[in-house]
């Protein structure tokens, strides 16, 4: 069973790449762009996790979130606030309306992702497996060990990255850009030839005893993980 994850959000390019990067982990997301229309939304369904702004048209996140927590239904959601604003008496406000975590823009699309796990792990951890499985590959996100067909595997802290991030989503077509989006981050300059070395290595790893080659090229796309 997917995670449920609302993501509320008027910034649309924003949204666009947050819903891509949470289906990318193997999340149900629903974006909504206004706080007036989440508030009515989130009376009918309450998702796993709630990723909110600060600043939205109709009703502002912190209202939202207020108004979230005097409800019996969303009382205990896990609720992640987004804001531009950085002051300690602004995050020390959005804390105390009931958000569980505060994460200031600019931020790294790897840190949320991570903030998103760790907080689902600690607030509904049926909901979140630990262990990602696609064909013989095994990898435990914990002890951050891989396997493949009982043997294991020693992969580098980007390799490792790498991999989860494909079997998150496999046999998905993954362009250079958004691998370096969902691996490295936006905010990081990295080249795009870099992504070639580091598909390659893990390529190598994963290729033991001249098993089948699991991560296809596509040419001019990008690469995939085979299941």
């Amino acid at each position: 069973m997917q995670p449920k994850i609302t993501v509320v959000e008027d910034e649309e390019a924003l949204s666009v790449l947050l819903r891509y990067n949470l289906e990318a982990e193997g999340y149900d997301v629903e974006t909504i762009l206004r706080g007036d229309e989440a508030d009515i939304r989130l009376q009918e369904q309450v998702p796993d996790l709630l990723i909110l702004d600060w600043m939205l048209p109709g009703v502002s996140g912190i209202e939202l979130c207020r108004r979230l927590r005097q409800r019996g239904a969303t009382e205990r959601m896990p609720i992640i606030m987004l804001t531009a604003r950085g002051e300690e008496s602004e995050r020390v406000r959005g804390l105390s309306t009931g958000a569980d975590d505060y994460v200031v823009k600019p931020f790294s699309t790897p840190e949320l992702m991570a903030r998103v796990r760790a907080m689902l792990r600690r607030a509904k951890p049926e909901v979140l497996s630990s262990v990602l499985k696609c064909g013989e590959i095994e990898l435990d996100r914990d002890s951050h060990r891989v396997h493949r067909k009982s043997r294991e595997i020693r992969l580098g802290p980007t390799e490792f990255r790498l991999l989860e991030f494909f079997m998150a989503a496999p046999g998905r077509v993954f362009s250079r850009a958004q691998l370096l989006d969902g691996v490295w981050g936006h905010d990081i300059y990295v080249d795009e030839r870099t992504v070639d070395v580091h598909v390659g290595r893990l390529r190598k790893a994963l290729n033991i005893s001249n098993m089948k080659d699991v991560i296809r090229t596509v040419r001019g796309a990008g690469y995939s993980m085979e299941s």
